[in-house]
C-alpha cells in the first residue's frame, strides 16, 4: 500500500543572482545617476547656488595654497545637518562613503579640521545674512509668509560640564566673607594696640573689590603686627590671606565680567547660563548650562532665530523682533505668542511698531475659565473694583470712594519704567466686609498700572476675536512642531560648539536644514 510518509518531495534547484565586483561598464557611471530627481540633496544644491556668499568670501586672505570654495563647504554642512550629522569627523567620513555627499561636493574630501574651522570661524557672524536670503527665497516661492509670525522659545543644553557652575550670589557672598574677615583681622590689631595704649593707622578701606587693595590691606595688617606677640592662628590666617585672597578676588572679578547681568554661568562655556529644562535625566529638576532659543515661524518654516542668555522669555521678545526687522528690512504685520511674552514693555513696543499683537498675558486662560464657570475666587481683587475714569477714583465693594494718593515709578530688570498709581479708602474701620476685602491694619490701599490695564484690555479683545482665535490655534501647531522636529527627529538637544557667536552659527545651520527639509517634503 502506498504511504505518504515515505514520499520524498524533490525541491527545485536554487538559482542565485550573479555578482561580479570587477564587472566593467560600457560607459563610465555618473554620480548624478544615483541621485533621485527630487532628493533633498538636490534641493540644498539648487537653493544654495542662488545665494550671495560674498560676506564669507571676504574672510579669506588669499595667497598660499588653494582653498576649498566656501559655497561647497556650506552645501556640505547644510546637507550634513539635514541628515543629522553634526560631528565634523562623521561628515568627513560621509564625504568618502555616501554617494549623495560625493555628488554634492564633487568628490572633494576636506578633512574634519577644515570643516570644523569653516563652521566655527568663517561662518561666525556671517551666516545670519545667508539664512535671511534663503528665507526670502522661500517666501518668494510661496512656501511661507513674512507677514504673520509665531514666536516661542525652548532651551537647548550647552556643550559644557554640568557641574562647573559659577553663581552670582556665591561671588557676592565670598566677597562679603573676605571683607568681614579683613575687618576682624583689623579689630585684632586694634586689640593688640589697645593693650599697649596705642592706636594703629587704619587702612583706607576693607572693600574686597580690587586684588591690589586687598593685598595692600593685608600688608598694612602685617606691618601693624610686626614686632608684636601675635596669636598662632592669626598668623596662619594672614599667611593664607596673603597667598589666596588677592588671587580669589581677581578670579571673582573675571567671573563677574563674564557673567554680566546674569546670575550664573559655566566655567566650560562662560556664555552659557544654568537653566531648568524639561529633559531631566536625573529626574530631580537639575539645572543645566544652556541657551534660550527664540524662534519665529510661519507655516512651520523658521523665519528668524535668536539665542538669549536669560531663562525668561519675557525679556527676549523685543530683541528678537528687532533682529527680524534688521534682517528683512520691515516688521511683520502680526505677531502671536503665549503668555510668557505678555508684559507692559512688550505690549508697548509692539504697539509702537504697529505690529498687531496676539500675545496672551498671565492668567488669560484662568480668566476665561472663571467666566465660563461663572465664578471668581477673588471678588475683592483690585481689578474687580469699579473705576471712574473721569474722577480717577476707585470704589470699594461697600461703595466707598478710593481717591488717588500719589504715584511712583517702578523700574523693571530691563530698565523699563512703569508708573504705578496708589488709591486709598477713607475709612475701613467698622466695615462688615473688611475681613474679606483686605488684611491691612489700616485703610485699604490698591496700586494700579493704568497703562498695563489698558494694554491688557486691548490684548484680550484681540485674542477673543475670530482672527485672534485662529492665530492662537495656529501657534500651537506652527512653532511647537518646529521645536519637536529639531529636538526629536533631528535629535539636536545639545550644542557641539561653545561660545555665543559659535552656537548662533550652529543653531542657524539647524534652522536652515529644517527649512530645506520641509521644502524637500513639499515637492
Amino acid at each position: 500500500m502506498f504511504s505518504f510518509s515515505y514520499l520524498k518531495v524533490m525541491k527545485s534547484n536554487i538559482v542565485w543572482k550573479t555578482n561580479s565586483q570587477s564587472q566593467l561598464s560600457l560607459l563610465p557611471p555618473s554620480y548624478d545617476d544615483f541621485v533621485p530627481e527630487h532628493h533633498p540633496v538636490r534641493i540644498v544644491n539648487s537653493i544654495l547656488d542662488q545665494i550671495d556668499i560674498r560676506s564669507i568670501e571676504r574672510t579669506y586672505k588669499g595667497g598660499g595654497t588653494s582653498s576649498y570654495h566656501p559655497r561647497d563647504l556650506l552645501k556640505i554642512l547644510i546637507y550634513a545637518y539635514l541628515r543629522n550629522l553634526y560631528s565634523s569627523r562623521k561628515i568627513e567620513q560621509a564625504l568618502g562613503e555616501n554617494v549623495h555627499f560625493m555628488w554634492l561636493s564633487g568628490c572633494i574630501q576636506p578633512d574634519h579640521n577644515t570643516i570644523s574651522n569653516f563652521r566655527s570661524g568663517k561662518l561666525k557672524g556671517n551666516f545670519k545674512k545667508i539664512f535671511n536670503q534663503v528665507v526670502i527665497l522661500l517666501a518668494q516661492e510661496g512656501y511661507l509668509s513674512l507677514k504673520d509670525i509665531y514666536v516661542d522659545g525652548t532651551k537647548i543644553e550647552a556643550n559644557a560640564n554640568r557641574y562647573t557652575f559659577v553663581w552670582g550670589k556665591s561671588i557676592k557672598t565670598s566677597r562679603s566673607r573676605i571683607e568681614k574677615q579683613l575687618k576682624e583681622l583689623w579689630r585684632y590689631v586694634e586689640t593688640v594696640y589697645a593693650e599697649e595704649e596705642q592706636k594703629p593707622n587704619e587702612p583706607d578701606n576693607f572693600k574686597a573689590i580690587d586684588p591690589e587693595q586687598v593685598s595692600q590691606t593685608i600688608d598694612k595688617i602685617n606691618q601693624a603686627l610686626q614686632g608684636k606677640q601675635v596669636d598662632k592662628k592669626v598668623k596662619q590666617k594672614l599667611n593664607y590671606a596673603k597667598k589666596n585672597w588677592p588671587e580669589n578676588i581677581a578670579k571673582y572679578n573675571t567671573y563677574q565680567q563674564q557673567m554680566g547681568s546674569r546670575n550664573s554661568m559655566s566655567k566650560t562655556d562662560p556664555d552659557a547660563t544654568f537653566m531648568r529644562k524639561k529633559e531631566d535625566h536625573m529626574l530631580n529638576g537639575q539645572l543645566k548650562p544652556g541657551y534660550n532659543l527664540q524662534a519665529s515661524t510661519n507655516n512651520q518654516f523658521i523665519t528668524n532665530y535668536t539665542l538669549a542668555q536669560t531663562t525668561a522669555d519675557t525679556t527676549t521678545l523685543i530683541e528678537h523682533t528687532e533682529d527680524f526687522i534688521e534682517g528683512y528690512g520691515k516688521a511683520p504685520e502680526s505677531l502671536t505668542a503665549d503668555a510668557g511674552y505678555g508684559s507692559d514693555e512688550n505690549y508697548t513696543y509692539l504697539e509702537d511698531q504697529n505690529i498687531e499683537a496676539f500675545v496672551k498675558y498671565n492668567y488669560f486662560h484662568k480668566e476665561q475659565l472663571d467666566e465660563k464657570r461663572g465664578k471668581t475666587k477673588k471678588p475683592f481683587a483690585a481689578d474687580k473694583l469699579f473705576y471712574n475714569h473721569d474722577t480717577d477714583t476707585y470704589y470699594c465693594p461697600m461703595g466707598q470712594p478710593m481717591e488717588n494718593i500719589g504715584s511712583y515709578v517702578r523700574q523693571t530688570a530691563t530698565g523699563y519704567q512703569q508708573k504705578i498709581d496708589r488709591y486709598q479708602a477713607k475709612n475701613c474701620f467698622g466695615c462688615q466686609l473688611r475681613s474679606l476685602c483686605h488684611k491691612s491694619k489700616y485703610n485699604r490701599i490698591v496700586e494700579r498700572n493704568h497703562k498695563l490695564v489698558r494694554l491688557k484690555a486691548k490684548a484680550k479683545q484681540k485674542l477673543l476675536s475670530l482672527k485672534g482665535v485662529a492665530h492662537r490655534k495656529q501657534r500651537c501647531w506652527d512653532v511647537e512642531a518646529v521645536f519637536g522636529n529639531i529636538k526629536h527627529n533631528m535629535n539636536f538637544k545639545r550644542f557641539m560648539l561653545r561660545g555665543l557667536d559659535k552656537v548662533n552659527t550652529e543653531i542657524g545651520l539647524i534652522a536652515m536644514a529644517h527649512n530645506l527639509k520641509k521644502v524637500s517634503l513639499a515637492i
